[in-house]
């Protein structure tokens, strides 16, 4: 496992140009300049998709013109950035704003059922596969694919099941701090021991709660006024629904997708495992206990649970800076090519 010496260097470190081809012109601009910078050029754009009696929330970047990194007038990479508990699609705009510019991707941010305004699943309804479903309803309304998929938290475990589910319209995937193998159920903390004596099977959820405030501070480093902007209104929505996503939680304590994990690794997906320095929620086991499912080495990034969501640039950033994000980028790009390919080859047979 990389350790925290080697995590990812400070926003705007380094002067290299990410692999792919499809970025947009400020890539081309000197490091200082491109750090000057305050905001993407590219938005995202919010939209509704119904399924059946119920509204599903996302949003897609603007930059239609994108192209893949074939040039101009191949199909553009998609990304589908995929929320974690409690939190909404619009939390992580800024985000997939600036992964579109500097990628030349095409982005979604899904909201699941039950967070950031989208309808909730009945509690009979809800496992992984059927949060994995909506997400698969989004993409294909889109047209989008075969795609990236960078998963948070619980959304780790969303793109996992995504993934294992459609490999070959899958990318590659990014895992960031995820729920997908149970060793993050293992709380051993102050908090745990206490409530453990009362309650046992409340004091998981409470060491929770209590890992969630330590993570909070984290998340106001740096431009404070910005993030709260961008947190407040799916937050405003969660509240309104919190009662709804405690299946949710419920559910996530039972996950066990190492076999999955396992079966993608050893199918050749390109897998990209990062972790917050200072993550108290999804702890270092859990990233040992996913470094051994996946066969692969985590890194380490400055911040805490939700490290992206402060510092929006980061996932950028490590991808066009650091080897290990370079390397990933370029199986993912050879990916795409080669599921283009195959795909226009096929539309001129037929």
């Amino acid at each position: 496992m990389t350790t925290p010496a080697e995590a990812l260097p400070a926003a705007g470190a380094g002067a290299e140009r990410p692999l792919s081809t499809g970025g947009s012109p400020s890539d081309h601009l000197p490091a200082g300049r491109a750090r000057r910078r305050r905001s993407p050029a590219v938005s995202m754009v919010p939209a509704i998709l119904e399924v059946g009696s119920r509204r599903l929330q996302y949003a897609v970047s603007d930059n239609a013109d994108a192209h893949g990194p074939a040039g101009p007038g191949s199909p553009p990479v998609w990304a589908v950035n995929i929320h974690g508990y409690f939190t909404g699609g619009q939390m992580y705009w800024r985000e997939s704003a600036w992964l579109a510019e500097r990628f030349g991707w095409r982005v979604v941010n899904p909201s699941l059922p039950g967070f950031g305004g989208s309808d909730p699943l009945g509690w009979h309804e809800i496992s992984i596969g059927r949060l994995s479903e909506q997400v698969v309803r989004i993409v294909d309304h889109l047209g989008a694919g075969p795609v990236l998929l960078l998963g948070h938290s619980m959304g780790g475990a969303v793109a996992v099941h995504y993934a294992h589910e459609r490999p070959d319209a899958t990318l590659g995937l990014v895992y960031r701090d995820g729920v997908a193998t149970p060793a993050w159920r293992d709380r051993n903390g102050i908090v745990q021991t206490a409530v453990s004596t009362v309650s046992p099977n409340m004091a998981p959820f409470a060491d929770m709660f209590v890992s969630f405030v330590m993570d909070v501070p984290d998340l106001l480093i740096g431009r404070a006024l910005s993030t709260v902007r961008a947190l407040i209104p799916d937050v405003r929505r969660n509240m309104r629904t919190v009662g709804l996503s405690f299946p949710v939680a419920a559910m996530l304590m039972t996950v066990d997708l190492r076999a999955e994990v396992t079966a993608l690794a050893e199918a050749g997906l390109p897998i990209l495992g990062e972790w917050g320095t200072f993550d108290h929620i999804v702890g270092p086991s859990a990233a040992d206990e996913f470094e051994r499912c996946a066969s692969t080495t985590v890194q380490w990034v400055p911040g805490g649970h939700s490290w992206m969501l402060a510092r929006p640039q980061g996932q950028a950033d490590l991808l066009s800076h650091l080897d290990v994000g370079r390397r990933f980028l370029a199986e993912v790009e050879a990916r795409h090519r080669s599921a283009t390919t195959g795909r226009r080859r096929l539309r001129r047979v037929r």
